[in-house]
Order: C-alpha cells, then structure tokens, then sequence
C-alpha cells in the first residue's frame, strides 16, 4: 500500500528549532505521522508549548532546551534523545536566522554578525548532522533532513550572509549524503520560499495584516506566499521509506519555479 510508506509509526525524530513558525509545524506534522518527536530551541516555554501539543496527538514528545550554536549542547541533545526515548531515526535541521534581524549590505556587515549567521544557519547544521550520525551509523541508519532556503540559489541584498549560509548548507546535505550513505544514512534537504514567520516579518518590517499582498510583492506563481504546513508533508516525505531510494536532493517549495 503506498500510503503505508509514509507513515512513521514506531520512529523518533528531534527538530532543531522547534519552538514555533516552520520548526513547530515540522514538529507536529512528524507527529500526525506517526512519530515520537524530541523538540529542541533555546526558549524552554516555547518547546514545552508545542511539546504538549504533540501529547495531545497521542505521540510520546520530550522538549530539551539547547543552543544549537553550542557543540557540547548538540551532542548532548542527540546522547539524551537516544537515552529518553529509545532511539533516533531523524533529526531535522531547522534552527537558523538572524539575532539582530536588521538588513546591511556585505560591506557594512560587521564580523560579529557574519560569524553569527554563518555559525548559526551552516555550522550548526554540520554540528547536527554529527551528533546525529554517530548514534545512526550505530543503530541502523537514518535519516537527516537540513532545511534551507530559496534564498540559497539568488543574489541577497541585504541579507547575504544568510543566503551564503543556505548555499553552504545545500552542498553540506550533498556531502554527507555520500559520506553517510554506507551506514544507512540518508541526508536531504527542503528549501522554502517565503514563509511569514515572526522573524521574517520582523526583518522586512511588515505585520501580519501585509501577508495576503506579498504574493504578488514576491512574484509568487501560485499567488501566495507559503505556511509551515506547506513544508511539513515534505518532511514527512523524506523521513519516510517513501523516500527511501533519495539521497543528497534538496526539495524546493516556493510557489512557483
């Protein structure tokens, strides 16, 4: 049966990032598969909120506060995942942005903010990835899903070290697909268009009464901009064994081509 091979019925999965906006939607959306979900942020209430969301599902859920931007703090993230709930079968990479979310050119980026977003957006992501592979490769494989974005493969004014970071994160998921792939991992990728999270709002210096009209502002083919609930199904995707002979791909969903 074909929609058997989504289902993620008996799995564990951790998402980075998974207070709120696209990580929550991941969060719930591996939930409503079927399965068991670690959620992991910085902002403790956060994660507990959608921690208890994923209980009410049905599913087992564990909320762990942790700076992804901190190594020790990513692996203890994964050791503990593994020790509470049994075992880890996917890690979604999802954390990232900006700390101060204001737009500068490249020549008027201080450094402090390059390395803050390329640490934060790409580094952590290969942190993850790490952490991750070394309880996989030991258990029986896996699979790790990086999110990117459509940033990656366009010029981005005002928000470059951002774009430079998704780019780095595009080729990592390449990388370690085929490093991974003789343990049994398999690593993607999901590149979203625009999604008016509190952050992208924030950053662009629109509230919520903008998003019916940025559709047409982004140029967007199918008229709208996106909603974590338009990403979440492709992660299910590339969780599952209905993806099971995909490796190092990134899925892009925007709207249009």
């Amino acid at each position: 049966m074909i929609l058997e091979q989504f289902k993620l019925d008996g799995q564990v999965a951790v998402v980075t990032g998974g207070g709120r906006g696209i990580g929550e939607g991941l969060a719930l959306g591996l939930a409503e598969a079927g399965a068991d979900v670690v959620v992991a942020a910085r902002r403790s209430e956060e994660i507990e909120a959608v921690a208890e969301k994923i209980r009410a599902i049905g599913r087992r859920a564990l909320a762990i506060t942790t700076d992804v931007m901190d190594i020790a703090q990513v692996g203890t993230l994964a050791e503990t995942a593994y020790a509470e709930m049994g075992r880890l079968d996917c890690w979604v990479s999802n954390a990232g942005g900006a700390d101060d979310r204001v737009p500068r050119t490249l020549l008027d980026m201080p450094e402090r903010q390059w390395d803050f977003q390329l640490n934060l957006n790409l580094k952590a992501v290969w942190t993850g990835a790490q952490a991750a592979a070394r309880i996989m490769k030991d258990n029986g494989g896996g699979t790790i899903i990086n999110i990117s974005s459509a940033a990656a493969g366009v010029a981005s004014p005002f928000n470059g070290p951002y774009a430079v970071a998704k780019s780095g994160v595009n080729n990592l998921t390449q990388t370690l697909a085929a490093e991974l792939a003789a343990f049994g991992i398999r690593v993607n990728g999901v590149s979203p268009g625009p999604i008016p999270t509190e952050v992208f709002l924030e950053f662009l210096n629109l509230s919520e009464e903008d998003i019916p009209k940025l559709g047409e502002r982004f140029q967007i083919p199918l008229g709208r901009v996106g909603t974590p609930e338009d990403i979440a199904p492709a992660v299910v995707y590339l969780a599952s064994g209905a993806s099971s002979w995909m490796t190092g791909h990134t899925i892009s969903i925007k709207g249009g081509p």
